[in-house]
């Protein structure tokens, strides 16, 4: 018994549950040595999801992105469950299925769940607008919950304009599942994101456990949200509850909703300690996926926890493992940064969004300064890396044609860009062995203000027979996400890029909000 397996079954029999001893072990077995030991540790500390790897696809365009979550609320029997950021006022095929199902199912529940600040800005066109009537149609089986970051109150909260009452924090966890089935994406429900907008998606098509967790997620969360409703409820409500164009944000909870931060904190903790040993661990033929909680406003940074774990793995490797990671809004967290600065052995290539590519190029207003507020933050990491000896060098037989940090930006005509995650590869010629997909940006504002959703999946590794499996199927998908994101990419030119110094005030002013 090795050293793991030890501290496992020591631990299983302490808190009585002997399952614990098979998932931990089973799990570290089967993965690739560059990160059993630390896939080993995660599953004995955050919840874990076996998943056939023969049913999870990996999509690539925004039309499948609609196509998909159309298909899902069709065949939706019992319940639809939607996180994301808002819903867009032009997305009439979206909401017309969403009505056919409650209209054609009687038993059918729909719950979204949704920024308040974005989803209420003024005007008919806001996400609470375009939703209320079909919530006056159907008032009893469609659940509305706004999430308020409790990190903007007093004085502020009363001046700053709606436009911007986002910078300190939104519900950012985007989730698309229906019935036993999910899709993972950090995309929101806005025309572009159907059409020309660049994201990931990953779609669970049969994994009730892993639906299970994500809508049971949902439900931890709501009751500290504000719920909409078309008009105010005959029993008595909050007095932080109010009416607004219309409708009605009723708040249910007795604590105050400024105050939210300590008993939200609670209650995700509780809720995945609950689930970290909901299964035993993966056959050869399965995939782990681990849900990833961050939310610095709760003191939860469970993404960040799980960076550090998995750095300080690949920095004992005597491997030169390639890790691949994007971001549209490229400001990459300080920690991580450094991670992958004082990691020599590790080759990292980074695509962030060209300045065009940036979903608020041409806007009006301070927001049309973001791009170049984003240009900024590259120049200052391509400064860092150099200074820590690790930009990128041509090495004429490396199969991806360097080694150290290589930074790419991501353009195509008509398009912008909003992908972001991570594919780690045990070297440079084969397939990734793990990715992070989700909500995060991988930035100061994810870790800090913004509360998201990421998974981490893990793959197992292949059997020795030489025979194609799903395993290595779905590892040749994942290559092929990286390859087709990076067939988009040219060499970085913010070098070249003029950033005004009114720009960098503005930088420095609104620090952790890019």
């Amino acid at each position: 018994m090795n050293r793991l397996q030890h501290i496992c079954v020591s631990k299983a029999y302490r808190l009585g549950y002997a399952t614990q001893i098979c998932r931990t072990i089973s799990t570290a077995s089967r993965v690739h040595p560059l990160i059993r030991d630390f896939t080993g540790k995660l599953a004995q500390s955050k919840p874990s999801y076996r998943a056939p790897p023969n049913r999870i696809r990996i999509l690539h365009e925004p039309t499948q992105f609609l196509d998909t979550l159309i298909a899902m609320i069709n065949r939706a029997n019992d319940r639809i469950f939607i996180s994301s950021l808002y819903i867009g006022s032009e997305e009439t095929r979206l909401m017309s299925a969403l009505e056919e199902s409650l209209k054609t199912k009687p038993n059918l529940h729909v719950y979204l769940h949704l920024d308040l600040n974005r989803s209420t800005r003024p005007g008919p066109s806001s996400t609470a607008n375009v939703l209320l009537p079909l919530l006056q149609r159907y008032p009893e089986r469609l659940h509305v919950s706004f999430f308020r970051s409790p990190h903007l109150r007093g004085l502020m909260a009363k001046i700053v304009p709606p436009r911007f009452n986002e910078g300190w924090g939104t519900w950012h966890a985007k989730v698309y599942g229906v019935d036993n089935e999910v899709m993972i994406s950090g995309a929101n429900l806005n025309k572009s994101y159907f059409t020309n907008r660049q994201d990931r998606y990953l779609h669970f098509e049969e994994s009730p456990s892993l639906a299970k967790y994500c809508f049971d997620f949902l439900k931890t969360v709501s009751p500290f949200t504000f719920r909409l409703l078309p008009e105010p409820p005959k029993d008595a409500t909050s007095p932080h509850s109010y009416k607004k164009e219309g409708y009605y944000l009723s708040w249910q909870h007795s604590t105050h909703p400024h105050k939210i931060q300590k008993p939200v904190q609670t209650a995700l903790a509780k809720l995945q300690q609950a689930n970290v040993s909901a299964e035993v661990g993966p056959t050869s033929d399965e995939v782990l996926v681990f849900p990833l909680i961050q939310g610095g406003q709760f003191g939860i940074r469970e993404e960040e926890e799980t960076f550090g774990q998995l750095f300080r793995q690949l920095r004992r490797s005597e491997r030169r493992p390639l890790l691949d990671l994007t971001s549209g809004y490229f400001s990459l967290y300080q920690p991580y940064q450094s991670m992958i600065l004082s990691s020599p052995n590790v080759d990292c290539r980074i695509v962030a969004a060209s300045p065009k590519a940036n979903g608020f190029y041409g806007s009006a207003g301070l927001s049309g300064r973001i791009p170049e507020g984003y240009t900024l933050y590259e120049q200052r990491f391509i400064h860092a890396v150099k200074k820590a000896g690790r930009l990128w060098k041509a090495v004429p037989d490396s199969p991806i044609g360097g080694q150290g940090v290589l930074l790419s930006e991501w353009s195509k005509p008509g398009w912008t860009y909003h992908a972001k995650g991570i594919w780690l590869s045990p070297d440079s010629s084969s397939p990734p062995i793990l990715t992070l997909f989700g909500s995060t940006n991988l930035n100061a504002r994810s870790a800090h203000l913004d509360t998201e959703l990421s998974f981490l999946m893990v793959l197992p590794s292949e059997g020795s027979d030489g025979q194609p499996s799903s395993i290595s199927i779905l590892r040749a998908g994942l290559q092929e996400e990286v390859s087709k994101i990076r067939e988009h990419t040219t060499e970085w030119q913010g070098w070249k890029r003029k950033v005004r110094a009114t720009t960098k005030m503005i930088v420095w002013l609104i620090r952790g909000m890019l």
